[in-house]
């Protein structure tokens, strides 16, 4: 923390907090060892009379706010940066009953054959109704989930009623459907996740082959020979592995055909503008084709038109 007491201009402090990241950037070393951080920097300005708490209190509040858009950031306060923080604490609060009182529900999204026009599965997906906020879209409170370590505790109750809900299909005649689940990276690398999917489809009775994880390609990176035996091990149990979000931000190119998976799903980023931008369409091309010559299955996130 830096306090300036003198009356400096807004472009003047601004220069401090990018030397301050800048000098944080530089290398040094620690016991003979190169070591690289980034900083990420809040900025606030107050009048002498206000309590130096407040100024505190503020620029932690812009801090965040610089995290939250990328790494080696400053951001100057704002006062609405106050109302956000203020409702992001009160979500993770609420967030930690909302499973408890069941405010949390999941929808299904239909996954149709291309080749049929029959709905072949479908993918879980989560909701909180909150009792006074209304639905809260997952964009809001799923960061909030993996900050908290909530997440893990949320995915297993998801994992368990998608199973549960694939198995009523099946005994009302809806047979052969598939279910998909997305797993979370603190999740997926939890030393008994194997068997909270084996206790899931044990206690719903679906058989391992109705069941499809779906894992971010960026969670299969973290560490690949963890993430291999991991597969292996899911792969063992019989369910189907899918990589979720397909083709951004990290490339699996190099690491695909050792990874025991079934599907590639296409982000829904390229399928949206499928039929008016080329860059698209050959991508998402390319990345049919990629699968196909890996014996694998296609899913395209974000189908909505006939086109």
């Amino acid at each position: 923390r830096a306090v300036l007491t003198e009356d400096a201009a807004h472009a003047a402090i601004t220069a401090v907090g990018q030397r301050l990241n800048a000098a944080l950037a530089e290398p040094f070393s620690i016991d003979g060892t190169t070591v690289s951080i980034t900083a990420s920097s809040g900025i606030a300005a107050r009048n002498a009379t206000d309590a130096a708490q407040l100024l505190i209190r503020d620029a932690d509040i812009a801090m965040y706010d610089a995290k939250t858009k990328g790494k080696g950031r400053y951001a100057w306060f704002d006062p609405p940066m106050r109302t956000q923080a203020i409702q992001r604490w009160q979500l993770r609060t609420d967030l930690a009953s909302a499973l408890r009182d069941d405010q949390l529900i999941v929808e299904y999204q239909p996954i149709v054959d291309l080749g049929t026009g029959r709905i072949a599965g479908a993918e879980a997906l989560l909701r909180w109704r909150h009792p006074t906020r209304g639905v809260i879209p997952p964009g809001e409170f799923i960061p909030i989930a993996e900050q908290t370590g909530l997440i893990t505790d949320i995915g297993d109750w998801i994992l368990r009623t998608a199973c549960e809900q694939n198995a009523s299909w099946s005994k009302a005649g809806h047979r052969g459907l598939r279910v998909s689940v997305n797993v979370s990276s603190q999740q997926f690398l939890e030393a008994g996740f194997g068997d909270v999917v084996r206790k899931a489809l044990e206690e719903s009775g679906l058989p391992p082959v109705s069941l499809e994880l779906e894992i971010t390609e960026s969670s299969l990176l973290r560490d690949v020979e963890v993430t291999v035996n991991t597969l292996r091990r899911l792969k063992d149990l019989g369910v189907r592995l899918a990589i979720d979000d397909f083709g951004t931000g990290y490339s699996a190119l190099a690491y695909l055909k050792r990874l025991p998976i079934d599907s590639l799903k296409i982000d829904q980023s390229f399928v949206r503008t499928l039929t008016t931008d080329p860059a698209d369409a050959t991508i998402t091309e390319t990345i049919v084709q990629l699968a196909g010559g890996l014996n694998l299955t296609t899913i395209a996130e974000g189908v909505e038109t006939l086109e």
